[in-house]
């Protein structure tokens, strides 16, 4: 049974499509899986982990049902739910992961993180990412009444595409030596993100130093018109795209 590797899901009530097709991921090859990894920005926005929407309730559930059945399940906050807490893994069944964290299955060990913290390049958001991780500071908004936090969230949203729009593709991007940085920190060959929105597989001299040896980054991709997921088995890893609408059909 393969391992599951899934990023950006960006769940919100105004994409219908992409909640259903997660849902049926979940239940028709998630439910297959050894362990499924969700990698940063399973939301669009959390507000905290006692938002009571329609949509929170209903995908806490789903991942429940699949914890519940045998399924591994790993998250990590990204940068649209960095607010995801204990609560959220109490409901869910999910084990919550550092910023970064290593998996090894398979006989493959690699470091998997979101991947915001790789683009140091963006300034600007490296900032918003320093305060929005401090813990006073996420203690102060997890106090603040529901409604508040809820305009704070369509504000953020809001503010983070008007600021993308104006911004370079280039400093959107990882930094290549923050990669390797990072990978060197580790000692890792292999390693898995989301977050760019740019689902590749790049093959890169070794960071180790290995005579002839290469490493590899692979970019999972966000749902929107496909879903992207990456599996890890006996033969190693794939990375693939489906279309959102029908594909499970």
């Amino acid at each position: 049974m393969p391992v599951l590797f899934i990023s950006d899901l960006h769940l919100s009530p105004e994409r219908p499509a992409v909640s259903r097709a997660f849902l049926v991921f979940l239940q028709e090859r998630a439910v297959k899986a050894s362990a499924l990894y969700i990698l940063g920005d399973l939301f669009e926005a959390w507000i905290g982990d006692d938002d009571p929407s329609d949509l929170s309730l209903e995908i806490q559930t789903a991942l429940r049902t699949l914890s519940d059945s045998g399924v591994p399940l790993y998250i990590q906050q990204g940068n649209r739910d960095f607010m995801l807490g204990k609560g959220f893994a109490v409901n869910t069944g999910a084990k919550m992961l550092g910023d970064e964290a290593i998996i090894q299955h398979y006989g493959h060990r690699a470091l998997v993180m979101h991947g915001d913290s790789l683009c140091t390049d963006d300034i600007d958001y490296q900032r918003f990412r320093r305060k929005a991780r401090n813990p006073v500071y996420r203690w102060l908004l997890a106090h603040l009444p529901l409604k508040r936090r809820q305009k704070l969230a369509s504000d953020w949203r809001a503010k983070s595409m008007a600021a993308n729009s104006n911004k370079a593709s280039a400093i959107m991007d990882v930094n290549k030596e923050a990669v390797a940085a990072v990978m060197t920190k580790y000692k890792v060959d292999v390693l898995i993100h989301g977050h760019t929105h740019r689902p590749d597989r790049h093959k890169i001299d070794s960071v180790r130093g290995n005579l002839g040896g290469q490493s590899e980054r692979i970019v999972l991709g966000d749902w929107e018109n496909f879903g992207w997921a990456l599996s890890l088995d006996k033969n190693g890893y794939n990375l693939e795209s489906f279309a959102i609408d029908g594909v499970y059909n």
